[in-house]
């Protein structure tokens, strides 16, 4: 058995390819993910027209631009402008005030800012639109107060976990997901299928191991690799994109290396029902890539999936591990608040080792 294990690391660290796949792609992966998938607006290029060019109108612009979401890009001087402005792509979003804004705020107690929004994208649109909104109402708030109104109704807005509304913060536990499962998957589910392609299968169907023994060593080494992926990409989450760790880092660990297990094991199962390398690449990237991504909860709430598709999502072990990294890093809490998601991983595991040594037991056969 130590012999077999050992000779796995060998054949892992002789392979550059292998290497590569293991400790360059997570990294290079999550930066991207973390960087690149992002639900925030940061200096998008926005036009104003200001008909009313008064102080009030000046005073709400430069909030806008200073907020950090916005920058200004160009000054329109008349409404004949703004397509021209839309279709040269020079702007995202057009603010527009109306004439004699100040006064008719001061007098009447309303006036209308109009924002026109590029909706080729609608997602960049509505939150373009909802952040100015919340500009505008914040400066209408702050000049109630200085007014003192006989009767104000206030609304107060309470963020718990992320006060500042990072999407990083829901993207990284995500990534993380999708990289341990897709990287440790893949990299079993080609082991078994590369003895038999090079010929070396026979050599341990005639050995004293038994199957268990055999799966048990192809995934031992991939468990201490994928381990130190974890690792790095925990480490990279907290340097780089700054994801708060409120809870036990000791049981973050112990809940990833389940997972891990779980994933090996379903990438070790995979391998037993291929018969190529390339077999067993397509089938674990077709049967893990695509559902992890869309049914995990990743990036589409799984509540607003139609009902089959949220009945299909509960099979879908990065689901549940998603859950808790987000109970652990950003809630701080405990196994009691998860014990049934890790219970469900436990499992998934135990299925998907059976299924493994069932299916080789009957390939000896």
């Amino acid at each position: 058995m130590k012999g077999f294990i050992f000779k796995e690391f060998l054949h892992i660290f002789r392979d550059r390819r292998t290497m590569l796949i293991l400790f360059g792609m997570p990294i290079v992966q999550v930066l991207l993910f973390g960087f690149a998938i992002t639900n925030e607006i940061n200096n998008a290029r926005i036009a104003v027209l200001d008909e009313a060019k008064d102080e009030m109108s000046r005073v709400i612009t430069d909030k806008m631009t200073s907020s950090g979401y916005f920058e200004l890009a160009t000054v329109l001087q008349s409404r004949d402008e703004i397509e021209s402005a839309f279709k040269k792509g020079q702007v995202k979003m057009v603010v527009v005030f109306e004439p004699d804004f100040s006064s008719r705020f001061v007098k009447e107690g309303q006036a209308a800012v109009q924002l026109i929004a590029d909706a080729s994208d609608p997602n960049t649109a509505g939150l373009l639109t909802n952040y100015a909104s919340a500009i505008i109402r914040d400066f209408a708030m702050n000049l109630q107060d200085q007014q003192k109104p006989p009767i104000q109704l206030r609304t107060e807005t309470t963020m718990l976990y992320n006060p500042e509304l990072k999407g990083v913060f829901m993207f990284v536990p995500g990534t993380i997901t999708i990289l341990l499962m897709l990287i440790s998957a893949m990299m079993t589910s080609i082991s078994i299928a590369r003895e038999k392609e090079l010929g070396t299968m026979e050599v341990l169907l005639v050995s004293p191991l038994k199957p268990w023994q055999i799966i048990s060593g192809k995934v031992v080494p991939y468990i201490m690799l994928s381990f130190i992926n974890a690792l790095v990409i925990l480490i990279l989450s907290y340097t780089v994109f700054g994801m708060p760790m409120r809870g036990s880092l000791i049981l973050l660990l112990l809940e990833s290396i389940l997972f891990i297990v779980m994933a090996l094991s379903m990438g070790i199962f995979i391998s037993t029902v291929s018969k190529t390398q390339q077999q067993a690449m397509l089938l674990s990237m077709f049967v893990l890539m695509l559902p992890t991504i869309l049914l995990s909860g990743f990036i589409f709430p799984i509540a607003n999936m139609p009902l089959p598709l949220q009945w299909l999502s509960h099979i879908m072990p990065s689901k549940w591990f998603i859950i808790i990294i987000k109970q652990i890093m950003l809630k701080g809490l405990g196994i009691a608040y998860f014990w049934k998601e890790t219970l469900i991983l436990a499992g998934m595991t135990l299925l998907f080792v059976g299924m493994s040594v069932k299916k080789f037991n009957i390939r000896l056969a």
